[in-house]
């Protein structure tokens, strides 16, 4: 049995404190590679690894720091890029404080990190008599620590103050994210070996409407498309012991797609997503339409992952990123649809 399926998610009182598993991710803010360097033997993304630097190391050794601190958590997995970090904690009983907080205290524990770091190349730092290129120091002019931090004497904050905390509730979402999180430099040496293909580009102009679109934008140059739409009407049929119109017509894109033609679609039902699954397998390009748009450093997960990497697929979003975005309505279905129907025919 999966371990996140063994424990009771928060139990009444125990909010954020109880058994769970959780996500976390800490980025650092100018995203410059502090923590490490990515290597690429011989181009081969699947031996891609990351070399730490010494603040990356620090930043590590404060994980295992942070588990003596808190003997609940267990750290099942984690990855240090040259950027960010993501570790998987598990939390094996319930906790005095909340994860938060525990997060909150290994972000200062890094901070304080940084900030050594910062004095071992920059010492005059220490005495806040840093010239500040005007020919007057940080404390003859009065800097900040945040003003400096902007004119780059230092880049403590190691990481961004608020981090990502996802918790993992929901069958399969433990196994997905350990493969995710394993994957963080093969994915990113693909995305610098292929750049193109994972590129947000925007303004891309289809009927009329402007889309941002990640991956292979060639693939509308194709010259044939179909829409993979499954209607209610089919899927009522198969709930009453008719599915041969659903079938046929599911069996019908997979053989479209064989023969040539690009598919387009939102894949938003679970028989259009079983379609989508079929041409990731056979490795037939289509195009995805999406409810969100992309934000800065997106990257496609797991299988379409791969497929943009080959120029098998093309997402598209009329719409730009929201980071509160959660569930797709109807409203948005709808448009999604209308969308595909008018991208075949272009």
């Amino acid at each position: 049995m999966a371990m996140q399926e063994k424990w009771q998610w928060q139990e009444p009182g125990t909010a954020w404190k109880g058994v769970g598993i959780y996500h976390i991710t800490l980025t650092v803010p100018s995203r410059e590679p502090l923590l490490g360097t990515l290597v690429i033997p011989q181009n081969d993304p699947t031996q891609a690894h990351v070399t730490r630097t010494t603040l990356g190391e620090a930043v590590v050794e404060e994980l295992y720091v942070m588990c003596k601190h808190y003997p609940a958590i267990r750290i099942l997995q984690f990855c240090l890029m040259p950027d960010h970090l993501h570790a998987i904690i598990h939390v094996t009983r319930v906790m005095d404080t909340n994860i938060r907080n525990v997060i909150r205290g290994y972000w200062q524990g890094v901070k304080r990190h940084g900030r050594a770091h910062t004095l071992s190349i920059s010492p005059e730092l220490n005495s806040g008599t840093a010239n500040n290129g005007s020919g007057k120091t940080d404390k003859d002019a009065g800097t900040t620590d945040k003003e400096a931090a902007t004119e780059g004497f230092y880049p403590f904050p190691v990481f961004t103050e608020r981090p990502f905390i996802r918790p993992l509730s929901r069958r399969g979402q433990l196994d997905t994210m350990m493969r995710y999180v394993h994957m963080n430099p093969q994915r990113l040496a693909t995305k610098r070996l292929k750049p193109g293909f994972f590129r947000v580009q925007r303004g891309i102009e289809i009927g009329g409407r402007s889309y941002a679109g990640v991956g292979n934008a060639t693939l509308l140059m194709a010259e044939r498309f179909e829409t993979v739409h499954v209607r209610r009407a089919m899927v009522q049929k198969a709930e009453q012991g008719d599915d041969a119109p659903l079938r046929d017509y599911m069996n019908g894109c997979v053989l479209a797609a064989r023969k040539g033609a690009v598919m387009v679609s939102p894949f938003i039902s679970p028989q259009e997503k079983q379609v989508m699954e079929v041409l990731l397998r056979e490795e037939l390009p289509f195009v995805l339409l999406t409810d969100n748009g992309f934000r800065e450093y997106y990257k496609p997960t797991d299988a379409l992952f791969d497929a943009c990497a080959t120029g098998r697929v093309l997402i598209l979003s009329p719409w730009e990123y929201d980071a509160g975005k959660r569930h797709i309505s109807r409203e948005d279905c709808v448009a999604l649809n209308t969308m595909a129907e008018e991208i075949t025919k272009i």
